[in-house]
């Protein structure tokens, strides 16, 4: 199995062992979320015709997590980053995981070489289902390949690799169901109160979110590639409405595990 070490192996079948629902004790509440604007710095991400992706997750980032701490006091919100820096993919992982977050956000924007193609996708973990899954998957992880040490860093994970991905199919999340839960919760805002066409809930193998130890969810805000739909996100009115439909499908998704215990 080229790029995969032994250590990826043994990490993913420990792992397993761990998988099902999420792991919810008798008090747990969702305090902390930690919001992870895709890209920043030298890492533009993808491009439309006059937007860069990484502006675009930032912006709506800063919004969304505004609209948290303005409307639902005790929610502590955590950036991975709040300006046009660079932060490496495993970076990411280790911020929310240090803070014990108890939810993680990924914004990102899309990008296809059809440029007809529109709408939003909410990720989650998982084994890349179709090769258009596994094409966004490819793109968000290629990121590591800016970092020094890459190989290192992330113990021989090729991004273009599927061989590679073998380490998705044998881990899957602790946290699957609870990471689906506030999907769903996303997408449904997208699609009945902010107006978006919603392409769905989807997996694909994303390294960030495969080590970030809670429900953790990418959002493909919508595609850049698409001249209609990248005018929409480079709007503040745009932005707005997405940072809005991803703050109601928080508070709901806090109410919903909140009332379980």
């Amino acid at each position: 199995m080229r790029n995969i070490e032994l250590k990826s192996l043994l990490l993913a079948t420990t792992l397993l062992s761990f998988s099902g629902t999420a792991i919810v004790g008798p008090d747990f509440r969702v305090n902390t979320v930690v919001i992870d604007p895709g890209h920043g710095g030298r890492d533009p991400g993808t491009r439309g015709k006059k937007t860069l992706e990484k502006d675009v997750a930032l912006k709506i980032s800063l919004k969304l997590g505004e609209y948290i701490e303005k409307n639902i006091p005790g929610v502590k919100v955590i950036y991975t980053r709040k300006t046009d820096q660079y932060v490496a993919l495993d970076e990411r992982a280790i911020i929310a995981n240090k803070n014990k977050a108890d939810l993680f956000i990924c914004i990102h924007a899309n990008a296809v070489p059809n440029t007809t193609a529109y709408g939003t996708e909410t990720y989650v973990m998982g084994i890349n289902k179709g090769d258009k899954n596994f094409d966004v998957a490819k793109r968000e992880n290629s990121v590591m390949l800016r970092d020094d040490n890459y190989e290192q860093r992330y113990e021989g994970f090729d991004p273009s690799s599927p061989e590679s991905y073998i380490l998705f199919s044998l881990a899957q999340s602790a946290y699957q169901e609870s990471s689906l839960i506030f999907a769903s919760l996303v997408e449904k805002e997208f699609k009945t109160k902010a107006g978006r066409y919603s392409r769905g809930v989807r997996q694909a193998g994303f390294w960030v979110l495969w080590r970030t130890s809670m429900p953790s969810v990418l959002v493909e805000t919508g595609f850049l590639t698409y001249p209609k739909e990248e005018a929409f996100l480079a709007s503040d009115s745009g932005q707005d409405l997405i940072a809005a439909g991803i703050f109601r499908a928080f508070k709901e998704y806090k109410t919903q595990i909140e009332s379980i215990n």
